[in-house]
């Protein structure tokens, strides 16, 4: 649930942040729906998804070298760091030979990452991040660490709600590999250039919040996942 302002960390409470903060204040409800929605759905899901994670583990451990989850540092509500769960597409160690970011034709990411990646499949073992209450279903999506370092002040309201394994943004940004493939400094251009256009729609949302507007961005996802474009 929405803290107190006064309890917010000092580098959240900011006058750009504030009215994003009393738009959240007057949806308890919203906000309560979507905290019960995300545990009991996350229960469900791992229920559900553990025959195929396990084929899927195994899958990854077959094509490379390396552990079958990728961990990293990420940030979500209140500036609170914690430890992503994703299916490994990459090699072993990526993050020490490349971008934080992925670009299109990025040479680090294995034959079974590509497919897991087309399909957003290596996003499923964020059910684990959903039943702890670090990720909900819909929020901005959780940033490494070294970004939200450079956040403008505006920013720092989409910590106002948990991260999100989708969101608006990540649906209009679904690209976001191939529009980086050709940068020659890739945080650069993703910090000056793609940051900006996601947090925009990442902004849209909180001012726009409902729980059932939540549910809607969840069925265009899908959408977006088979391949629907989305204007």
């Amino acid at each position: 649930m929405l803290k107190k302002w006064e309890e917010l960390p000092d580098f959240m409470k900011n006058e750009e942040v504030r009215p994003y903060y009393e738009i959240l204040k007057k949806k308890k409800v919203s906000l309560m729906l979507k905290r019960v929605f995300d545990f009991s759905g996350g229960i469900l899901l791992l229920v559900l998804l553990a025959i195929p994670m396990v084929i899927i583990a195994i899958w990854i451990k077959l094509d490379s070298d390396g552990p079958v989850f990728y961990r990293q540092e990420r940030v979500t509500a209140y500036g609170k760091y914690f430890m992503i769960h994703k299916f490994r597409t990459m090699v072993n160690n990526a993050d020490k030979i490349g971008s934080a970011v992925t670009v299109g034709n990025d040479a680090r990411i294995t034959k079974v990452g590509a497919k897991l990646r087309g399909y957003r499949l290596d996003e499923l073992p964020q059910v684990l991040d959903l039943i702890m209450g670090n990720v909900s279903f819909v929020g901005t999506r959780p940033e490494a660490v070294k970004y939200v370092e450079k956040y403008k002040p505006e920013y720092m309201a989409t910590l106002l709600l948990p991260a999100g394994i989708t969101s608006e943004a990540s649906i209009r940004y679904k690209d976001e590999a191939e529009l980086l493939d050709t940068a020659d400094d890739v945080d650069k251009v993703y910090v000056e250039d793609v940051l900006p256009g996601k947090m925009k729609y990442n902004l849209e949302s909180i001012k726009k919040f409902s729980f059932l507007r939540e549910i809607i961005t969840m069925f265009r996802t899908v959408f977006a996942v088979l391949g629907k474009d989305y204007e």
